[in-house]
């Protein structure tokens, strides 16, 4: 597992031993930035939910993002996460909370919003949505902020929640992305192999 590019490319992320925590695919990581790309330049806030190993969270900082909360409950693998920070050189930017989601989120409420909200909870987990509408009960987001959710393609997810608009959905093998957006709808690029879901709405509407 290895950091795409920016800043800190080529380098090298420790993961734990063992299935408790599940990095996302290296391919379906790519797949998913190539996407991101094309949004506009990296930049502001991050917050890297169910960080694991954070690989996410220090891709975002590699790729020019001011800073990445990253929150995860196991110890040990915030431990993992600091080590990965430092590797990087990315620790400055960074902070690591050893919290659950759910308890993280609530004691954040008016703590500042994000420009990029990053959510890959454990495989086919039941609550995702719940933990989605938690995000925007609690104010992380902003207009025009992102969040992308890695999900199961048995955990179908639902084109609008409030304040949010899906903007893309991915499926590469045994994995799915969404990619929201808060408030208003931004211009996707086009990507072969896409599924636009409100252009794929609207054209069955002409």
């Amino acid at each position: 597992m290895r950091v795409i590019t920016g800043r800190a490319k080529g380098h090298k992320l420790k993961a734990p031993e063992g299935l408790g925590t599940r990095p996302m695919l290296d391919r379906v990581k790519v797949s998913l930035f190539s996407v991101l790309e094309g949004y506009g330049r990296f930049h502001g806030r991050v917050l890297d939910l169910y960080a694991g190993t954070g690989s996410l969270g220090i891709e975002f900082l590699s790729r020019g993002a001011s800073k990445a909360d990253f929150v995860e409950q196991s110890a040990h693998v915030c431990g993992i996460i600091r080590d990965n920070l430092r590797h990087t050189k990315l620790d400055a930017q960074a902070q690591v909370h050893t919290l659950p989601v759910e308890r993280f989120l609530r004691s954040h409420r008016g703590g500042g919003h994000f420009d990029y909200i990053m959510m890959d909870p454990p495989y086919a987990d039941p609550a995702i949505e719940q933990m989605i509408n938690l995000v925007v009960e609690m104010g992380m987001g902003h207009v025009g902020s992102l969040l992308i959710v890695g999900h199961s393609p048995r955990v179908p997810l639902a084109d609008t929640y409030p304040s949010l608009t899906r903007i893309k959905f991915r499926h590469i093998g045994d994995s799915c992305f969404s990619i929201y957006v808060w408030g208003e709808r931004v211009a996707p690029p086009t990507v072969e192999g896409d599924v636009d879901v409100l252009d794929r709405a609207e054209e069955k509407s002409l």
